[in-house]
């Protein structure tokens, strides 16, 4: 998928959510912003050790384009867990609760997700006009962070057979070793989740995140959802990845955000 462009800051849209006229949604890839360095340049985390003025100018530049006041662009305090809260108006960002999830049915508020290798959910109810956004790390997607935010947005009134979602950007299979043990807390669960893992060679394992996030979203029974297919740890130019700069040497790492919003 090609990112789109719009005053130098590229985006990717999910046909899922584009065809809504209410739904404003991106992922917003790591290019068009200011900061520089391992954090060049759209780098909307501030959990890093980015210069505070830089995130800030990035993060207005994501709120202009989401078409929100900056002050309206809600992240919360990420924490792979299950956690999901309704937005009914903006907080301090340096207060945000922590959580994974995020829903609401007001206009106005952009809600963010944070991420650099874990997976960005948005979604959508655009009848009932309720969105969710969640970040789906692995320990979040198997706790069931995906349901939380889908019982998060039926209780505003959304209605399952009428959620659309788009998975973001996210680390690959290829890009995704893990340990023998890893697969035991999957398997534990249910054994079907053995299906998301190939043998890479005698101690390793390849995870399929985004599938298992699929996964996830089926047993949901929502209206439909569309994986973008993108691999951030492979993509060094457009996304920022956790591991990729980890496995460089590097002592910190951009986030990248991902948004979805309610127009008139």
């Amino acid at each position: 998928m090609t990112p789109e462009t719009n005053e130098d800051l590229p985006v990717i849209r999910a046909k899922a959510l584009s065809e809504y006229p209410r739904i404003n949604h991106a992922f917003f890839t790591r290019q068009g912003g200011v900061s520089t360095g391992m954090y060049s340049s759209l780098n909307c985390g501030p959990g890093s050790g980015d210069n505070a003025e830089n995130i800030s100018e990035n993060r207005r530049r994501v709120s202009k384009k989401m078409g929100v006041a900056p002050a309206s662009l809600m992240s919360v305090y990420q924490v792979h867990g299950t956690n999901v809260v309704t937005v009914d108006e903006p907080w301090d960002r340096h207060a945000a609760p922590q959580a994974d999830g995020m829903v609401t049915s007001r206009l106005g508020l952009a809600l963010g997700i944070l991420t650099a290798d874990c997976t960005p959910v948005l979604l959508a109810d655009q009848q009932a006009g309720v969105i969710g956004a969640c970040h789906a790390g692995w320990r979040g997607a198997l706790d069931g962070i995906i349901e939380a935010t889908v019982i998060a947005m039926e209780e505003l009134g959304a209605r399952r057979d009428q959620i659309n979602a788009a998975i973001g950007p996210c680390i690959a299979q290829k890009s995704y070793q893990v340990g023998l043990e890893f697969r035991e807390q999957f398997v534990a669960n249910d054994t079907q989740f053995s299906d998301f893992f190939i043998d890479d060679d005698a101690t390793h394992l390849r995870f399929d995140l985004a599938g298992f996030v699929e996964l996830m979203l089926e047993r949901s029974e929502i209206a439909n959802f569309e994986n973008v297919n993108i691999d951030n740890c492979t993509e060094t130019k457009m996304l920022f990845s956790y591991r990729r700069t980890t496995l460089a040497g590097e002592i910190d790492y951009g986030r990248g955000i991902s948004a979805i919003s309610l127009r008139d």
